[in-house]
């Protein structure tokens, strides 16, 4: 991604109108609502693998493109180029780890693979699957806004190191209130539809390579 100019510092207190004080949850003072975390969804039933299993073993990899979205904070944007931090407003786990954790949950109920684990875990495997952040983000440029997400996924032969396929999943959903629970239910909506997306891509793609 291009250099992007952002700013990373606490909202300050804003004389702007109550939809976007309550968009950003970042009124400061003895009034101040305490801060509230979330977990990250991926909400939808998993469809099953059209073909039989293959016999490898694929580990999840975690990672960010961009640094600024590896961050408890839920990040929104009121301008083209920019990003802030929601400040009363977090993820119980980043971003980049929590959606390896689901693509690792989606891909074992579709049974596309003997196993799949995280390449943290310690499992000798035969794929690794590096998952990495690129776009995660609330775009609050129109009330009430929209989520953006994009994951690049890149496919590697862990024997050979051979780059099996690479390919970005974008996919966005709109906020249904301005505040930051809409903007979660939004990003559990856009990383599902993300993540739909990028489990038979990955079978695919390591049927292809096996054959």
């Amino acid at each position: 991604m291009s250099a992007r100019p952002r700013r990373a510092s606490a909202l300050r207190p804003l004389a702007a109108p109550l939809a976007l004080l309550v968009l950003a949850g970042c009124l400061g003072g003895a009034g101040a609502p305490p801060r509230q975390y979330f977990v990250l969804e991926a909400p939808g039933a998993a469809a099953s693998a059209a073909r039989a299993p293959l016999k490898g073993t694929l580990l999840l990899s975690a990672g960010t493109l961009d640094s600024f979205y590896d961050a408890d904070s839920l990040v929104f944007s009121r301008a083209p180029g920019e990003r802030q931090y929601y400040q009363f407003a977090s993820w119980t786990e980043r971003p980049a780890r929590r959606i390896a954790q689901l693509a690792q949950v989606r891909l074992e109920a579709r049974g596309g693979f003997a196993a799949v684990a995280s390449l943290t875990s310690g499992v000798a495997g035969d794929l690794v699957l590096n998952l990495a952040v690129a776009d995660f983000y609330h775009d609050a440029t129109a009330s009430p806004g929209t989520v953006r997400v994009a994951l690049v996924a890149e496919l590697v032969d862990i024997r050979t190191r051979r780059l099996l396929g690479r390919r970005t999943f974008t996919a966005s959903a709109a906020v249904g209130t301005d505040d930051a629970r809409g903007a979660v239910q939004a990003f559990d909506r856009a990383t599902a539809e993300a993540l739909d997306a990028l489990a038979p891509w990955v079978e695919t793609t390591a049927a292809a390579a096996a054959r």
